[in-house]
């Protein structure tokens, strides 16, 4: 057995380190230690792995960037096939290399035996088992209704089980408080009390087709389902942005990165930067602390990040800089990232010269927003299919918003087969409304500094869909200054310090402070979430403002674990004048960035990557449509961008943006001609060739539907 690598968690505050079964596999004829189930490029980057292939048009180097399965920048040859790392679990023994030009695959050995597909006719199939497959799924089950869920991970949650933190919205409508990792346990127990609903992981939606039956490859075998009824909640993909150096390896998405470390508990850098000010990106920030890893920064190239601001404040607090009105220049690197130079930009989001910075890092985190995964539902809304998207295939949101979207599409697929109570409530749409609704009015601090006793004090000043604190107190004393849940907070009433509110806020927006042991020098009690252990009753914290302020150093005073949130809580003495302001502790000192080495040449956005699958630069692409092309179809004949492996996925929202940049009014633009298939299948799956003596065998069982 090879010895088991270093770059993994040993100890995290919120999620549990199970013991798993080790099991050890070679890459390029190195023996290399995993565990059982653990996908190559996990196991790969936890051996200090990022360079997996050799692009075949240039050589470049090829690591990860969605770890989703949605691009193919990830691809080995496993076992003598080509296979997406990020998707493709270890087996002991496994012969891992490198792809070096085109892969080449071996013929099979004697003749294969033929299998037809197992055909499936359920009531209703849901694609995606994330927070809306799953919600929907519940509310199919709950009536009886014969149910296929599939997802193509090996456990349902989708993005839920990368969430360490606690989500917003309301405790009633999507468990609001309680963190991602747990609710998606919550959802797959309440879906185990429906035997009606198949689960089907493992799986593959492959390709709807005209007879209304979609193809799946479900555990290497295919399968065809005709249903009456089709759910898409397949959620979305990451973007990329044009800048030089974007496909290096160590320059990957945010959601990459939380299956990294919060699903695999693989640590895969030392020092990362971020892109974009989105709640993916302060989230991705928050969890790489978590897990032990240096923020050296984040850019966002609007005024203010776009994200929740208690999620800028809670990374504000932890010391990391958030610089607005930036951009990426450049990541920079031959093999891999060693760093990556930023800029601020003007109102027209033009860098501005001058003012650049390079940052040592050697990892950059890309969170500039998603881009739905609906291409199954676009097909089977063309061929007349009784057809419904939720969660994000049907709009961007945040998961609860997500989890209750997926409740409604269930509710109404229920309806359209003649099954439970029709429509759903109109209060219900309205609820989905709110959870959805972008952040609203930030307010001034109108924090009064307390005179005695002990009450909560509120740091949130922006109106978000939020309301556990009101939800879990136990005398009713905290209320909400209007009727909607984006309505801010207040205090009424009395307070018994059972410091439940501090605890279950997702923004970590509430502290209560305590005068009942001194009158001068209040205890202030905050939730602190980054290392248990990390705080010891008698030393002492820098304490910081709502957003960041250093306020000094303060005696801890008490340290408490809240088991039912899985949080630490620690009391902190301080100045009376200060008790209202104290919102955060500040435990590291970053490295400052590096001056910047060199100017960045005028001229190289010509030269970065938009088709990452076949090297297609944005100045190809410029020429054709300067030249007049309008087609997508043209440009794929000429260049061959939209022709890889991921099927345009990940580069068309780029060439459209290179179609605006060039003035082209949209409505001249001709889009791609779908892909019948929507995943890359080898031909053989369609009729599940298997090794054999060549004889056709009968259809497999399709089961009870």
């Amino acid at each position: 057995m090879a010895v088991m690598s270093v770059n993994r968690i040993k100890e995290h505050m919120i999620l549990p380190v199970p013991e798993r079964k080790p099991v050890s596999f070679t890459f390029d004829g190195k023996k290399l230690a995993s565990y059982e189930g653990e996908v190559i490029s996990s196991a790969l980057i936890a051996n200090g792995i990022h360079i997996f292939s050799r692009h075949h048009k240039d050589g470049s180097p090829q690591g990860i960037f969605c770890a989703n399965g949605q691009c193919a920048q990830c691809t080995v040859m496993a076992g003598g096939a080509p296979v997406k790392a990020c998707m493709t679990p270890v087996a002991p023994g496994l012969k891992v290399e490198t792809v070096k030009g085109l892969p080449q695959i071996g013929g099979a050995d004697g003749k294969p035996v033929f299998e037809g597909p197992a055909e499936h006719e359920p009531d209703a199939l849901i694609i995606g088992g994330g927070p809306a497959g799953l919600a929907a799924a519940i509310e199919l089950g709950k009536l009886g209704l014969q149910v296929i869920l599939l997802d193509d991970k090996h456990r349902l949650g989708g993005k839920l089980v990368l969430q360490t933190h606690k989500f917003f919205g309301s405790v009633e409508d999507c468990h609001a408080g309680t963190r991602g990792i747990d609710i998606a346990s919550k959802l797959e127990d309440e879906l185990a009390q429906y035997p009606s609903v198949k689960v089907w992981l493992n799986t593959f939606a492959a390709a709807v087709f005209s007879d209304k039956k979609i193809g799946a490859i479900k555990d290497g075998r295919y399968h065809l389902v005709k249903p009456r009824a089709l759910l898409v909640a397949a959620g979305a993909r990451e973007k990329s942005l044009p800048f030089s150096g974007n496909t290096l390896p160590g320059v990957y998405g945010a959601g990459a990165f939380q299956t990294l470390v919060n699903r695999d508990l693989v640590i895969p850098c030392k020092r990362l930067f971020i892109m974009g000010g989105g709640n993916v990106g302060l989230i991705a920030a928050y969890h790489a602390i978590q897990a032990g890893i240096e923020v050296a920064g984040l850019v966002e190239a609007l005024p203010e990040a776009g994200g929740y601001k208690v999620h800028a404040d809670k990374i504000a607090r932890l010391g990391v800089p958030l610089l607005t009105s930036h951009t990426v220049l450049s990541a920079n690197g031959r093999e891999k990232l060693e760093s990556v130079t930023v800029a601020a930009v003007d109102r027209h989001f033009q860098p501005v010269r001058g003012t650049e910075k390079t940052f040592k890092v050697d990892t950059l985190l890309v969170a500039v927003g998603l881009n739905p995964c609906n291409e199954l539902y676009l097909q089977a809304k063309d061929y007349g299919m009784n057809v419904r998207a939720a969660g994000d295939a049907e709009e961007i949101a945040e998961a609860s918003a997500a989890m209750f979207g997926g409740r409604i599409a269930g509710a109404e697929t229920a309806g359209s087969l003649g099954c439970g109570c029709g429509e759903p409530p109109a209060q219900w749409r309205a609820k989905l409304d709110v959870l959805k609704s972008r952040p609203g009015k930030t307010h001034a601090p109108a924090q009064t500094a307390p005179e005695g006793g002990i009450r909560p004090v509120f740091h949130c000043r922006q109106e978000i869909p939020c309301n556990p604190c009101v939800s879990v107190c136990p005398k009713k004393a905290i209320k909400l200054r209007g009727e909607s849940i984006t309505s801010l907070p207040y205090f009424d009433g009395e307070c018994v310090g059972c410091l439940r509110c501090v605890a279950i806020c997702p923004g970590l927006a509430v502290t209560v402070v305590d005068f009942r042991a001194d009158e001068n020098y209040p205890t202030v009690y905050l939730a602190f979430e980054i290392s248990r252990g990390a705080l010891k009753k008698g030393g002492f914290a820098r304490v910081t403002g709502c957003e960041g302020a250093e306020l000094g150093n303060a005696e801890i005073v008490d340290v408490r674990e809240m088991k039912a949130h899985n949080t630490v809580i620690a009391g902190v003495k301080v100045e009376k004048a200060l008790a209202a302001k104290v919102a955060g502790l500040r435990l590291y000192d970053w490295e400052k960035e590096s001056p910047l080495a060199t100017e960045i040449p005028p001229d190289a956005s010509d030269s970065v990557i938009i088709c990452r699958c076949e090297r297609v630069t944005l100045g190809e692409i410029r020429r054709m449509i300067r030249a007049g092309a309008r087609d997508f179809n043209a440009l794929k004949a000429a260049l061959r961008c939209c022709m890889g492996s991921c099927g345009g996925k990940t580069c068309q929202s780029l060439i459209l943006a290179a179609f605006k940049s060039e003035g082209v009014n949209p409505g001249d633009i001709t889009l791609n001609t779908r892909r019948p298939l929507e995943i890359e299948i080898p031909l053989s799956a369609f009729c599940n060739a298997g090794p054999g003596t060549g004889k056709v065998k009968p259809p497999l069982d399709s089961g009870n539907f």
